[in-house]
Parts: C-alpha cells; sequence; structure tokens
C-alpha cells in the first residue's frame, strides 16, 4: 500500500471550477495497494467520522473515479460543510501503516491553478551532450497539483522510457541530452492532489544543437591515373542546419581552394597521377561542431578473391610432393590501370618458399572471369600460406591470403554402395555448411541421449535396426526459433556426363527418406545450388510441420545447368518437440521412377547397378548354395 492521492471535483454538471455554496462538491481518495479490494477508506470531518446522510454520501469505490477510489460527496454545500476532511486508508494485516490525507474545504482555501513559462523558456536551446532544465511553474492555485511532463509527438518516449514523468515544482532536469530528445515537450497540471478540472497546459521546444551528420559514400575510391576523381561529402542533417566553413585535407594538410558555398554539397575535383594518391578528408563545420568525411584515394587495384571450390591438390607418385591449381577472379578489375601481372608468394612458417610474378602475356582480367595458377613441389602433410597481389603499371596491390594442405582424395562411398546412409563417419563426403547457424548431428539409437524428448525423433534409423545411422537436427536448447542447419552433399561435375540426344541438361533424380515427427516441428528444405562464379541456390523440395511418427520417402527431378550440391536444410521449430531427420540419400542420373532408382551415380560420383539386380544377384547366390 502506498501513494495516496486525492481529488476535488467542483459540480461537475454545471461545469464548475470553484467552489460555490449550494454546489455540488465531491473528495476523492485512492492508494495503490495489491490486493485493491482489500483497502479499508475511513472518512473523518473535522476528526469525527462521517456516517452517510442526505448531505454527506460515502461511496467505497466511485463508478466514476479510477478503480479502488473511495469518495465522499457533499451535497448542495451549506456553510456548516467548511471543514478539514480527511481520508484515512488502511490494509488489515499488512506491515504498512495507514495512510492519511487532510483537506481544508474553504472558498479561500481551493482555487483553480494558472500555468505559466518563464521569460524566453518557450523555446531552449542546448548543446547535444549538455545540461538542461525545462520549467514550467505554477503561479497561482491552490492546493498546488504536480506538473506532468509528456512529448508532444505521441510516439515519442520520455528521456527515462515512460510517455509521462512528475515534477512537484515544474522543473524538468534533462541530462547528458541527445538529438533524439529534440522536439515539443508539454506540461499540465495533475488532476490529482488538486482540483479535478480541466487541465491547464502549456509547451516548450527543446532544440538540441548537433555537428553537421554526413555520408561519404563510398569511402574507399580506385581510379585510373590521370582520370579526374569527384569526391562529394553529403550532409544528412545538422541543427543549426547553417554550415559556416568546408575545407578539405589532403594526408592531413589543408588543400588551398577558394572558400567553397556553404549553401552547396561539399565537393573536390581533382585529375589523380601518382603523386597525389592518399588519404583525404572533408571537415565540415556549423555553430554545433565539426564533422569529417574521410575517403581513401589510389590508383592502387583491388584484391584478388580465392575460389574456394578448386580441386582437391594433385599427388605426384615421385617423392612426398603434390601440386596445387590457385584459382581466383579479380575484383572489379576496370576500376583502376591495367593489371598485368600478379606477385605470387608462398610461405611456410613465415618462411619464403616461392615468390616470382605470374605474367598475365597481355591478356586483361575480365570481371567473373577464373584465373588459375598451379603450385608444384609442394610437400606433404605441409601446410602452406599463398599470397596473391595484382599489378598495374604504377602499383602493387596488397596481398590477399590464403591457406592450402594436402588431404587425400574423396573415394567414398565404395562401388558396392547405392545410397549414402551414413553408416561411415565421412558421411559420404556430406559436410556442414559454414554459414548457417548449428550442425546437423550424425546418431543411431545406441548412442542416443536417453535424457532426449521423448515426442519428437526417430528411435531407429530408416532400416529400423538399432545399429543404423542417421543425420537429425537436435531442437532443445540453445536452439531457438529459426535457426538454420545445412548438410551439403559432394560437388557433382555435370561436364563429365551426356544428357539424352538433343538435350542440353543431364538430369538427375534426388531420393531420400525424412522423419518429422513433433508438435513444433520446423521445416526441411532441399536446395539445390549450382555452382558457377557465384553459387546460386533455390528451393527444390519443402515440407513443414508434423508428418506423422514413421520414415516418409520423398524423390524429385533435377536438371542442373553446371556443377552442383544438394543442400539440405533444417529449420528448428517454435520449441524443443521439432527434431528432423534424414536418411538413405542417393543422387542418380535419369529421371526418377515410382518403383526403384535408375542407373545410378553414387554420392560422390561412383557408379552402381540399381538395386533391384543387386538384389537379384545376391538371391540367386543365395539358392546356388542351397542346391550344392
Amino acid at each position: 500500500m502506498s501513494n495516496l492521492t486525492f481529488q476535488i471535483t467542483p459540480d461537475s454538471n454545471k461545469d464548475s471550477e470553484t467552489i460555490q455554496m449550494g454546489r455540488d462538491l465531491k473528495l476523492s481518495c485512492h492508494v495503490d495497494a495489491t490486493p485493491q479490494d482489500k483497502v479499508n477508506y475511513t472518512w473523518y470531518k473535522n476528526g469525527a467520522p462521517v456516517f452517510n446522510s442526505d448531505s454527506l454520501i460515502l461511496l467505497r469505490s466511485d463508478p466514476d473515479m479510477a478503480p479502488g477510489t473511495s469518495s465522499l460527496e457533499i451535497v448542495d454545500m451549506k456553510f456548516r460543510d467548511l471543514a478539514t476532511y480527511s481520508c484515512v486508508a488502511n490494509f488489515p494485516g499488512s506491515r504498512v501503516p495507514e495512510l492519511r490525507v487532510d483537506v481544508n474545504i474553504s472558498q479561500n482555501s481551493v482555487s483553480p491553478p494558472v500555468l505559466a513559462l518563464p521569460q524566453g523558456g518557450q523555446v531552449v536551446n542546448v548543446r547535444e551532450g549538455g545540461n538542461i532544465d525545462l520549467v514550467c511553474l505554477v503561479v497561482e492555485g491552490k492546493p498546488r497539483p504536480p506538473i506532468l511532463w509528456s512529448r508532444v509527438e505521441k510516439d515519442l518516449l520520455m528521456s527515462s522510457g515512460a510517455t509521462t514523468m512528475e515534477t512537484l515544482d515544474g522543473r524538468l532536469m534533462l541530462r547528458n541530452v541527445s538529438r533524439d530528445m529534440m522536439g515539443a515537450y508539454r506540461c499540465q497540471t495533475a488532476p490529482y492532489n488538486g482540483l479535478n478540472i480541466k487541465r491547464r497546459e502549456a509547451q516548450v521546444q527543446l532544440n538540441v544543437q548537433y555537428p553537421p551528420i554526413l555520408d561519404p559514400g563510398d569511402p574507399d575510391v580506385r581510379s585510373r591515373n590521370y582520370q579526374m576523381v569527384t569526391l562529394r561529402c553529403t550532409v544528412i542533417r545538422s541543427f543549426p542546419t547553417r554550415l559556416i566553413d568546408i575545407r578539405w585535407f589532403r594526408n592531413g594538410e589543408i588543400i588551398r581552394m577558394p572558400m567553397p558555398d556553404t549553401k552547396e554539397k561539399p565537393e573536390l575535383k581533382f585529375k589523380l597521377d601518382p603523386t597525389n594518391n592518399g588519404s583525404y578528408e572533408c571537415r565540415v563545420t556549423n555553430s554545433a561542431g565539426t564533422s569529417t568525411c574521410a575517403f581513401n584515394v589510389s590508383a592502387q587495384p583491388y584484391n584478388a578473391e580465392f575460389y574456394f571450390d578448386t580441386p582437391n591438390p594433385v599427388r605426384i607418385q615421385k617423392g612426398n610432393n603434390y601440386s596445387y591449381n590457385l584459382q581466383w577472379t579479380q575484383r572489379d578489375p576496370e576500376a583502376t590501370d591495367r593489371i598485368i601481372g600478379y606477385w605470387i608468394n608462398v610461405r611456410k612458417n613465415k618462411q619464403n618458399v616461392l615468390s616470382k610474378q605470374i605474367d598475365l602475356k597481355g591478356k586483361e582480367p575480365e570481371k567473373g572471369l577464373l584465373l588459375s595458377h598451379t603450385i608444384s613441389d609442394l610437400r606433404i602433410p605441409l601446410s602452406y600460406e599463398v599470397r596473391l597481389a595484382p599489378i598495374t603499371t604504377y602499383s602493387t596491390g596488397e596481398y590477399a591470403s590464403r591457406i592450402i594442405q594436402y588431404s587425400e582424395p574423396y573415394t567414398y562411398p565404395r562401388p558396392s554402395d547405392h545410397v549414402c546412409g551414413f553408416e561411415d563417419q565421412r558421411i559420404c563426403g556430406f559436410s556442414q555448411d559454414r554459414s548457417d547457424v548449428f550442425d546437423w548431428t550424425r546418431q543411431n539409437h545406441l548412442s542416443q541421449n536417453p535424457k532426449r524428448s521423448a515426442n519428437t525423433g526417430p528411435e531407429t534409423d530408416r532400416s529400423g535396426t538399432k545399429e543404423g545411422y542417421y543425420m537429425y537436427i537436435e531442437a532443445s536448447r540453445p536452439r531457438t526459433e529459426g535457426d538454420k542447419a545445412r548438410l551439403l552433399s559432394p560437388l557433382f561435375n555435370v561436364t563429365s556426363v551426356r544428357g539424352p540426344k538433343g538435350s542440353g541438361r543431364v538430369p538427375y533424380c534426388v531420393a531420400f527418406y525424412y522423419h518429422m515427427k513433433g508438435k513444433h516441428i520446423g521445416s526441411l528444405n532441399v536446395l539445390l545450388r549450382v555452382r558457377s562464379i557465384a553459387s546460386v541456390d533455390s528451393v527444390v523440395w519443402s515440407k513443414s510441420g508434423h508428418q506423422g511418427p514413421d520414415w516418409r520417402r520423398a524423390f524429385f527431378d533435377i536438371s542442373p545447368s553446371g556443377p552442383f550440391q544438394i543442400v539440405f536444410e533444417g529449420i528448428r521449430g517454435p520449441s524443443f518437440e521439432g527434431d528432423i531427420a534424414i536418411d538413405d540419400v542417393s543422387i542418380t542420373i535419369g529421371k526418377c521412377k515410382q518403383d526403384t532408382v535408375s542407373s545410378a551415380v553414387l554420392i560422390g560420383g561412383s557408379r552402381s547397378l540399381p538395386l533391384a539386380r543387386w538384389l537379384t544377384f545376391g538371391l540367386s547366390c543365395f539358392l546356388l548354395l542351397l542346391y550344392r
């Protein structure tokens, strides 16, 4: 129980704002409490308890006021009703003592309030980061009510984060003022602790002065030598809006030039040459301060960008050596002077083992064009840092760096494996996408967490054996709704396979089993990722929500336009009962058939007989042994 407040309401039926004889008057009393209905209110007149009568009416809960408000109505006020009235609130069983308020009612003790702003207080200016007081005074009125402050724009909050702030003396103190605090503020009398009449209000405009906010656009400016370069520094906003100075600097020294027009956009034009590359600054000033736009201007070429889908290093049988085909593209080769070659630097333990220039022999790099260079005589199992920098007639770009290391060529699955059941730890060459939020997990019945959620996820793999493995996403903590896990198939090179006669693309059949049991199941998407200079993903199959307790089979056709991967994307649902699993994945040449999968190109590129032929062959061998 806390915060006892009172209200004095003159005869509202006659729009009265003062106490008048022969008119009605209501005194109200409210205390914040939990629960509200446990509060007891007692009224006193000149110290004596008040009881209901024709002229004094007690309301335990006033329907015209906030819930839990007690009122005392004085009907047709007489001189005998001028007195001191007391409202006492208590809460049986509470540790809080009773709360009391005394209100002296006379024609001289109660009068409407009058608000006023100090001279010059309608508009207040302050520098950003400074302190300021907004002042709104009650110059007349008894009793003097508190002053409530709020923003005039309804969607804006006060600095405290609340919609209103109460001040007893009408002084709103603002500290460390920021630009988002600028705007109109409303001060108004509170309806409590005084007369409950039409609110008196006034407005104060707060202006926050701050330096210009600038946008340099692209701060990294590249150009060919002996061409015109234009640097623009856009003023997004500032207060005051009037600029008083614009100055340009190169490498920290002022550029001597005529005084720019402060009403125009700050701009600098010059012809780039090998002597004036460097850092440029535009310093824009208003009366509140100075802000800076920074540019780095050069004819230096952009970095090379490595292509990370390069095939595995090639092992040379003679000795313990291997070679590596380094591939890269050149970012925006047209932006600067013609690139005539590259410096390549190969280091082991920060010691150079190779440093030479790659001559392009007059062929200019094109945007998106894949460049390559073979690095030979590298030792197994050492790793190397490869650094590459473009060269122009006038300058050399910065080095781009990557690490290369030899790994054995991928040979799984074996020709006898028709589908990928994830039985081997190498999971048939599938890999986790590094750009997702979490990973798929390999598991079987024996390795399941005994404390896992009981109403989601499969008990066994698709074969029904406890030893069989499958891949699944775990929806329990710390996973949250919308988290994604992506599992990538090996890369298929379609250029090594011919399509049907007259067709430019080879059809493939993608088949797999999925398990989506649980009331919080999210989505399982299958994406086709076609490899080129930039990888493009497209959704080719999708399911969402609970799909029943059993494994279900899915299959569909694709006709990729280039080297491709299949991506299994699991998306976590709204809560923990959302595990999704996949098993027995196959990617085969030819269109899908209802009963079986035709002429298989296995995960990883191996070939095998269709499953029906293997079963027929095995059954024949078994019967032959029985016959013998």
